[in-house]
């Protein structure tokens, strides 16, 4: 049976209390937000996308950024109640089973209000842990210190039935025993989900030109798989299985509305630089708002959204997005789905050399029912769709 994708809302806050020097994200720092004026704006927005989807059901709304625990918890309440005014929520076999997940920075001042959140409607958080090491932490550039972490961890724990924690990895001088350690005190506090991401240098970040000089040195590529593995290992034996290529977790508890990105659902975005996929009259559209904060507030204060014109999705298109978004999941991708979202079955869309090496070469599976990454083809998976699609 092919899992049903959801259909989610995601709320992007672009403000940051400062810029990490790893992120690409569309995040900004601002020294004052006028917070009536950015609630009416997200409001509007909210609005405009719910007049072209009436009628979907919202399955899980995501607050990412940026840093949306520095919203005001009555901004996250106004929005939460004009979903609820605008689209059927939840689950179509009833009950208050709405996902919404509010990512969080673990600074005392922030975890005090994890409390208002709840009351607003969050029963999710996910919090920027990244390291449980006040050196490592430093050079991420965190405004926290381990002891914070753990202490928001803990607050987190008693405030919300769901929550969960990134940490990054590969850091430079990184041995495999030290993140064993590290790994090893996370799991103490990890109850149902932790996220655990490589870091990649990009473009555009702080850490790029120092990374282009030599004077930042990552990993060489036999111990960054090292240390994928060690991670893979450690968390497979303490009951956190990768449902994701980045992502763990225990049985019941991954990530609803990540999964519908992954399963290519439909889902709305709302906010600066927010982007989504809308099926509309049984066409796939590409959304995207303006990324800086300032236009895209003037552009919803006057037409209503700061979104461009949405961008059509090719058939073939669709069937490479839902391969390359589908295959990061152990379940990997529903041949039945690829031919919903297509009109072609598998054999059309890929190479059929490609995928033959790639099958024999033990980094896919094919079966009726679905096509899957096998462990070592998630490990190598940029490899294997540049394989698979060219």
């Amino acid at each position: 049976m092919t899992p049903d994708p959801g259909f989610g809302i995601y709320i992007h806050w672009p403000f940051c209390k400062s810029k990490c020097p790893y992120c690409d994200f569309n995040s900004h720092v601002r020294e004052r937000i006028e917070h009536d004026r950015w609630r009416a704006a997200l409001l509007r927005e909210l609005d405009h996308y719910a007049d072209a989807t009436s009628g979907r059901r919202v399955t899980s709304v995501f607050f990412g950024g940026g840093t949306p625990s520095l919203m005001e918890p009555a901004t996250v309440g106004a929005v939460l109640e004009r979903i609820a005014a605008r689209w059927p929520i939840g689950s179509d076999r009833g009950g208050d089973d709405l996902e919404v997940s509010l990512e969080a920075n673990p600074t005392s001042v922030e975890a005090d209000k994890f409390r208002a959140f709840r009351a607003a409607g969050v029963n999710r958080l996910s919090m920027g842990i990244q390291a449980l090491d006040d050196t490592a932490l430093k050079f991420l550039g965190r405004q926290h210190n381990a002891a914070e972490a753990t202490g928001a961890i803990e607050l987190a724990a008693k405030t919300f039935d769901r929550f969960s924690f990134d940490l990054i990895y590969a850091r430079p001088g990184q041995s495999v025993a030290a993140w064993e350690a590290e790994l090893t005190r996370a799991l103490d506090y990890a109850v149902g989900h932790l996220s655990v991401y490589q870091l990649t240098i990009e473009e555009g970040t702080a850490f790029f030109p120092l990374h282009a000089r030599g004077d930042l040195v990552l990993p060489d590529e036999d111990l960054a798989g090292d240390l994928y593995e060690a991670t893979q290992s450690l968390l497979d034996r303490a009951g956190l299985p990768a449902y994701e290529i980045s992502n763990h977790a225990r049985p019941g508890e991954e990530s609803r509305h990540n999964l519908t990105y992954w399963r290519y659902g439909d889902y709305v975005g709302v906010g600066p630089g927010a982007h989504g996929r809308l099926t509309l009259d049984g066409e796939k559209f590409a959304t995207r708002a303006h990324r800086a904060p300032e236009i895209w507030l003037e552009r919803v204060e006057r037409d209503g959204h700061g979104a461009a014109t949405p961008e059509p999705v090719a058939r073939e298109a669709r069937g490479s997005e839902l391969l390359m978004m589908g295959l990061r999941l152990r379940e990997g991708v529903s041949r039945a789905r690829l031919a919903e979202e297509t009109g072609r079955g598998l054999d059309a869309l890929v190479d059929a050399g490609a995928l033959d090496r790639l099958v024999k070469g033990g980094f896919l599976e094919v079966d009726e029912a679905a096509i899957r990454a096998t462990h070592e083809g998630r490990q190598r998976l940029n490899a294997v769709l540049a394989a698979l699609l060219a």
